[in-house]
């Protein structure tokens, strides 16, 4: 029984010197930064001790830290149970946040808020919560651009970040890969290219950069090209060699004589300690735009830009400022001309992990940062947007479910449905007023059509039929002018507006409507005597009545679309009183109409006012009212037509 006992012993003392060993082991792995090392090792410990603070905490934190914090969740919630601080809760929200869990998320954040005075980790929790619900009101920016894996590209490793450059595309892909990147346990990346012609790529003739060689045992990523093609810059890093520099950089290679020149580090990186990359340049080249967690920025990584020096170099880097930049990241900047600015970003609100925004103007001139919407952007990894044919076609890479493997590229098309089209059909008839008789066709004559901008949009002579075709755009407001040698030229206005169909209910792409209009012409003669009708006045007075108005304005038309002739207005009484009192009230309201056609803009020097009081009746010893007010008339007459 002793020996039994002893031998026990034994056994526990091996045990947890081996354990122990495990412990040390996995913790140089993850302070080395081996996180997936470290995963593994301390996986093996959890798989006899599931509490075991310390395992839970290394691979919880071995996740976030490999860009994986979506698979910490269980981890911080095991964390969260045993030994409850701000930082298990917060981050446990942000691994849930990062699976589309918002409403598990906002619970771990507004549990966070318990454990903290700290002002500053309360602000960037209750900005994580703002973020959820700003989330959920996003609209897709580009509504019907459509985004396809790009199967026959990708391969079961990491493969994104593509450029286009002089008719190839280039990427970074872990193919023809020599080792793992012990952070994340993925391939290592290498630089790659093919022929392209915009989304069309050549995927069989896919190869390693011909431009320069690829380095073995460490990543090469994130490739960017001048607009002229002389240049090349890249990043390249997380070595596992004590012999290499400790943090990913950026390296340029130049063409040279016929070639490129052996890569370099490049002094906008400023420090070897300090994570620099995904590299862009600007449209004209002279700015290039970067990634960087140095010192002085407003998160974890931030973008800057650096402007390109005397020498060829790029310098004075300067962070783009906290309307882009968050207390999160920001990479894989993409500057386009008309000034908008898209990069990726997972601080901003949007839908999981990093998603793809763009900064613009708004009508104030204020920039503003929109989350690119739900066919861009997943739960997962959306980065690295590059246009091959701006905005409707080009690439972005993500993680997303569902993809071929780690990274993928995707394309990505503008679908946006062709707009029926519906063409409004105006006949324009134009015909005579014949006395007595039904209007007559008026042939030869005139007709101009103007837009609502006072611009003609069309102009012909009527057939024999006196008809003239226009095409008309639906919902829109046109004046239509007629004129013939010999008669008062006319406009009236005519709109569209209400007189087409709906347009979601048309199926035909092209849809004709035809509608028809008429413009009588009145002949032109001197002193012919035209009464308007319906000018009436208060008994006794001469003003102008608000209805009167309305007929004197037709009466002002005309004078502004038969801009040579003068006329004489006249007023006319019945004979129930005074030839003296009818004879000055006539002339008193015809010049209360000249006076009014004045203040519309004509001229007085085109108007002549003449009260003729009862001397001209139409109707002798009139005795009904309706006599008396066919008497009581308002006319005018051309009195003269300057050439």
């Amino acid at each position: 029984m002793k020996n039994h006992f002893l031998w026990i012993c034994l056994l526990l003392l091996v045990g947890v010197s081996s354990c122990k060993s495990l412990q040390e082991k996995g913790n140089e792995q993850f302070l080395s930064g081996q996180y997936q090392y470290a995963i593994n090792s301390f996986s093996q410990i959890l798989a006899d001790d599931p509490d075991n603070k310390e395992a839970n905490q290394v691979i919880a934190e071995s996740y976030r830290l490999s860009n994986r914090i979506e698979d910490a969740a269980p981890y911080y919630e095991k964390l969260v149970e045993e030994d409850p601080t701000f930082e298990s809760y917060y981050r446990l929200g942000l691994s849930l946040k990062a699976q589309g869990k918002d409403e598990e998320a906002k619970e771990a954040f507004e549990k966070a808020k318990g454990y903290t005075q700290d002002e500053t980790f309360l602000a960037e929790t209750q900005r994580q919560l703002e973020a959820i619900k700003l989330s959920e009101g996003i609209e897709d920016y580009w509504p019907y651009h459509e985004l396809l894996n790009y199967k026959d590209l990708n391969t079961a490793g990491p493969d994104y970040a593509p450029v286009i450059s002089e008719d190839f595309i280039y990427f970074t892909s872990g193919r023809q890969a020599s080792g793992l990147y012990p952070a994340d346990g993925s391939p290592y990346t290498k630089l790659f290219r093919a022929r392209a012609d915009g989304l069309r790529v050549d995927v069989s003739g896919a190869q390693a950069l011909p431009e320069f060689k690829n380095e073995e045992g460490l990543n090469q990523a994130a490739i960017a090209i001048s607009p002229d093609g002389n240049t090349i810059i890249y990043a390249r890093g997380n070595s596992t060699s004590d012999k290499d520099l400790p943090e990913t950089a950026l390296f340029v290679s130049y063409f040279r004589g016929g070639g490129f020149t052996q890569p370099i580090w490049m002094p906008v990186n400023e420090d070897e300690f300090w994570w620099n990359s995904t590299p862009a340049f600007s449209e004209d080249g002279e700015e290039l735009y970067f990634a960087s967690n140095r010192p002085g920025g407003y998160g974890g990584i931030d973008l800057y830009k650096a402007t390109k020096l005397a020498n060829g170099d790029f310098g004075n880097p300067k962070n783009l400022g906290p309307t882009i930049n968050t207390p999160g990241n920001e990479l894989f900047p993409r500057p386009m001309g008309d000034g908008k600015f898209f990069f990726s970003s997972d601080g901003h609100p949007g839908y999981g992990k990093l998603d793809l925004f763009v900064a613009e103007k708004d009508a104030s001139g204020t920039q503003v940062v929109k989350n690119l919407g739900e066919n861009f952007n997943s739960n997962n990894d959306d980065f690295s947007l590059f246009f091959t044919d701006y905005p409707k076609a080009g690439f972005i890479s993500s993680n997303r479910e569902g993809g071929i493997g780690d990274d993928d590229i995707y394309f990505f098309e503008d679908k946006t449905p062709k707009p029926k089209i519906i063409n409004v059909l105006l006949n324009v008839y134009t015909k005579q007023r014949v006395a007595g008789e039904d209007d007559a066709v008026l042939e030869q004559a005139r007709v101009v059509l103007y837009d609502s901008l006072n611009k003609q949009a069309g102009g012909d002579f009527s057939n024999t039929s006196g008809r003239v075709r226009f095409t008309l755009t639906p919902d829109s407001d046109f004046t239509i002018i007629a004129s013939k040698s010999g008669y008062f030229s006319k406009s009236i206005p005519y709109t569209t507006t209400g007189k087409t169909p709906d347009i979601s209910t048309l199926v035909q792409d092209v849809t004709n409507i035809t509608l028809d209009t008429t413009i009588v012409l009145d002949q032109l003669v001197l002193d012919r005597s035209i009464v308007l009708e319906n000018i009436y006045y208060d008994l006794d007075k001469a003003e102008i009545r608000p209805d009167a108005a309305v007929e004197l304005d037709k009466l002002v038309q005309i004078l502004k679309d038969n801009p040579s002739i003068t006329i004489e207005l006249s007023s006319h009484t019945d004979d129930r009183s005074s030839d003296a009192y009818n004879q000055d009230l006539s002339q008193r309201r015809a010049q209360s109409a000249v006076d009014y056609i004045v203040s519309q803009g004509i001229s007085a020097d085109r108007l002549v006012a003449r009260g003729y009081g009862e001397s001209q009746l139409i109707i002798e010893n009139a005795s009904t009212e309706e006599e008396h007010q066919t008497n009581r008339r308002t006319e005018f007459k051309v009195i003269e037509i300057k050439e």
